[in-house]
């Protein structure tokens, strides 16, 4: 039903019933038209044919010969398309048939005996003549079987023509939906962050569609461009000053060392320090997350339990989340789930989600870890209890260096979630941050068999 309300919905099938709709009712007035100047023109030609009748038996000498001439013609008419009737003075009626009015208006009866009444509708003229009364009556017979040639001409002519309009429209808005639904899947991989994503343009494309489809992707490639020369630039920059920051790392550690007999210089020092671990982190990480969208890794994929890697991640941060007054647990299935990737990666990705997740809630929040073999593919998911990301604030923590208000003033750079993603990009594994009423919840979806 949905897919017929968006075909029923399209433009190219409502402009195609627009159209139907406007040459119907053209057509229709048209014969309508058409048959009311044939019924004229018949009606017209009857008329003239009474009054020329007419004149010839007002050319008769007299009564009886008038009479004489009704009865004769009468004999030799055909009742069905001509009728005949002389009201002599004395009340004697010659020819075929008589007119006679009742209450449901006039009538014409046969003088035949053994047909009582013609049927059918006449058109007459009356008139006065030696005393008494001539009718004449014309069938209106051609008239009444044109109106059933019109209405053939419209089901033979128009009828077909409408429906084949129609099913014109309907495969035009069928192949144009079709031709959407590619731009719209193109759009949504690229709104997603696949700036790879290209819109497939079809040999059969109408001019239009074929010049936005161009724009899309040309437009793609422009953003695609840009994106990459910032991740190149990025990269240059943590590549050149990691050796820079180890430098002043060691000259800070040497520093602190020859402060160690100051306190307040120590302290100082030990700031110092802890900004400078803090850079290098960052430096560290971005150029980690280069390595991962570069997809240099993928030589390194072997089948990996991700079972195992889930199990040794939490192990290694229990401690911290009882130092933290967290509830770290795991819920795992009894047989092994693997798929290929790169071991180190995927550790990383676990560790990040649960660093994250430990970062950014209160104590005593829950922490949750699972994995699950469901339809054919393996499902991460860390769930917590804290106090979640506002639903339009989820797709944003996935950038570079993006961090919420709140989360300012906790340790961290914002580069935690973009690596997660990058690695379930790597992967071919479809990442999304969810609810979890209350918290925060987010799948991993590796698309592939479980081992």
């Amino acid at each position: 039903m949905t897919r017929l309300r968006h075909i029923w919905r399209s433009m190219p099938l409502r402009l195609a019933i627009l159209l139907v709709a406007l040459f119907a009712t053209v057509s229709l007035l048209s014969l309508a038209a058409s048959y009311a100047v044939t019924q004229s023109s018949f009606e017209e030609t009857i008329r003239a044919d009474l009054q020329q009748d007419l004149a010839g038996f007002r050319a008769a000498p007299s009564a009886r010969a008038v009479a004489q001439l009704v009865e004769a013609e009468s004999r030799a008419a055909d009742p069905g398309r001509l009728i005949l009737s002389y009201v002599a003075r004395d009340g004697r009626i010659y020819g075929n048939g008589a007119i006679a009015q009742d209450e449901g208006g006039f009538h014409i009866f046969s003088l035949n005996p053994e047909r009582a009444e013609f049927e059918g509708e006449y058109l007459s003229l009356t008139n006065p003549l030696y005393g008494g009364v001539i009718t004449i009556a014309r069938s209106r017979a051609e008239i009444v079987a044109l109106r059933g040639v019109f209405v053939n001409i419209l089901l033979i002519s128009l009828l077909p023509t409408v429906l084949i309009a129609l099913s014109g429209g309907l495969i035009l808005a069928r192949r144009s939906k079709r031709h959407v639904e590619v731009v719209g899947a193109a759009l949504d991989k690229m709104t997603s962050g696949d700036l790879g994503a290209r819109v497939q343009i079809g040999p059969r494309w109408s001019d239009d569609l074929v010049r936005i489809g161009g724009k899309l992707n040309q437009m793609a490639a422009a953003q695609e461009a840009q994106m990459g020369a910032l991740r190149d630039v990025t990269s240059d920059i943590a590549h050149d000053l990691r050796t820079p920051l180890q430098r002043v790392a060691l000259y800070v550690q040497d520093l602190s060392d020859r402060v160690a007999d100051d306190p307040e210089s120590a302290v100082l020092a030990g700031k110092v320090q802890g900004e400078v671990d803090g850079m290098t982190h960052v430096f560290h990480a971005l150029l980690q997350l280069a390595q991962v969208e570069a997809g240099s890794p993928k030589a390194r994929f072997e089948t990996v339990d991700l079972t195992q890697v889930c199990r040794k991640v939490v192990e290694l941060f229990e401690d911290s989340a009882v130092a933290s007054g967290h509830d770290l647990s795991l819920d795992l299935v009894a047989e092994p789930l693997s798929l290929q990737g790169d071991r180190a990666l995927l550790g990383q990705m676990v560790s990040n989600l649960i660093e994250n997740a430990l970062r950014h809630t209160p104590s005593g929040t829950e922490i949750t870890v699972s994995l699950r073999g469901q339809e054919g593919a393996v499902v991460l998911q860390v769930a917590d209890t804290g106090p979640g990301i506002p639903a339009d604030e989820r797709g944003k923590v996935l950038q570079r260096l993006y961090r919420l208000d709140r989360s300012r003033q906790t340790p961290g750079h914002g580069l935690g979630l973009s690596l997660v993603q990058a690695v379930a990009g790597l992967h071919g594994a479809q990442l999304s941050l969810q609810n979890n009423a209350p918290g925060l919840r987010v799948d991993v979806r590796f698309p592939t068999k479980v081992g």
